[in-house]
């Protein structure tokens, strides 16, 4: 989890003055894994509770004006960002931008599974979202598609690492360990992921917007079982499939098989004409940035024991079976 160093004082005093909120409480929440976004809950004195993001690093000012732009055009599906009180977004403080949000009591979607209707809405909704013309202002510090070799060669350096250094750490050692005994089949995903990126480069894709994050733990559904997208920090000009990977993946226990997701799914949808080099790709690099996303966090973070040892944890259900790995090659097929 992110380390916040600001007072809670700093924070109240922002609220204050940037929302005009006179803050009761404020709760912190141990939600999601992004080491740059520390979350709370914050309660008022007469205005109801809101969700306070707190961001700090790359902040990419669509993945707030996206969703404010789709709920003032009627998605019901989407939050959209209080403004502050000269109009603003977002504010500033400190390293931080500040994103506040009406807070909407719930669970994400791996956390209650959903139902038939609400999958058949989330295909609805992406198909409304994927077809939706946003303005080219909203979105221009979008970046585009590159199919990027980062995370491979990340991963590399890390397989290279653990082969030649001693790691003295005990949750970074018990890593290597694992990773070491994974290597032949970490670089088969990587090798495959490669062929793909240099297929797929050469393809007439139409790119789109895209969410690019869009699993369970992003889709949250509230007490009266209203569905709501969240978390737009990802967005992407990208093929569809970019989205459409995670159907299916087997990214998080959603209480039903990959088939019966995508059945559902693509009867809100609508047409599953997708390209199949396109989704194992996606899956592929989704395994492999995991892998790096987590890697990073074990070897080169400053986070609490208990933290680096989840992240350990997360890391190796990749290679579970029936999981995200077993399932990117069940779409694979060479090119």
């Amino acid at each position: 989890m992110i380390k916040i160093d600001l007072k809670i004082e700093e924070i109240v005093r922002c609220l204050r003055d940037a929302y005009g909120l006179n803050v009761d409480k404020l709760s912190y929440l141990p939600l999601g894994g992004d080491l740059n976004t520390a979350v709370y809950r914050v309660a008022t004195r007469n205005k109801g509770d809101y969700f306070l993001k707190l961001r700090c690093g790359e902040f990419n000012e669509a993945s707030v004006m996206v969703p404010k732009y789709l709920a003032d055009i009627g998605f019901k599906q989407v939050i959209s960002p209080i403004t502050t009180v000269t109009g603003g977004l977002w504010n500033q403080l400190a390293s931080f931008n500040v994103v506040l949000y009406p807070y909407i009591d719930g669970s994400n979607g791996i956390e209650v599974n959903l139902s038939d209707q609400q999958w058949i809405e989330f295909g609805k909704t992406m198909k409304k979202f994927h077809s939706a013309a946003i303005p080219s202002v909203i979105t221009r510090g979008v970046p585009r598609e590159t199919f990027s070799s980062k995370w491979r060669k990340t991963l590399r350096t890390f397989l290279h690492r653990i082969e030649c250094e001693f790691i003295e750490d005990p949750v970074a050692a018990d890593m290597a360990f694992f990773l070491k005994s994974k290597s032949k089949e970490i670089l088969k995903l990587i090798g495959h992921a490669e062929n793909l990126a240099q297929f797929l480069q050469k393809q007439p894709f139409e790119y789109i917007l895209c969410h690019a994050d869009i699993h369970g733990w992003n889709v949250l559904v509230d007490k009266a079982g209203l569905l709501y997208v969240v978390d737009w920090d990802t967005l992407v000009f990208a093929p569809r499939e970019r989205d459409l990977m995670f159907i299916g993946a087997s990214i998080g226990e959603t209480g039903r098989s990959p088939l019966e997701e995508e059945k559902l799914f693509y009867r809100g949808y609508g047409s599953k004409n997708v390209n199949t080099h396109a989704i194992a790709y996606y899956r592929f690099e989704r395994v492999i940035e995991d892998i790096g996303v987590y890697g990073e966090q074990i070897f080169f973070s400053s986070e609490h024991e208990e933290d680096r040892m989840q992240s350990f944890e997360n890391l190796k259900s990749n290679f579970l079976p029936n999981g995200t790995i077993e399932r990117a090659y069940q779409s694979y097929k060479p090119v």
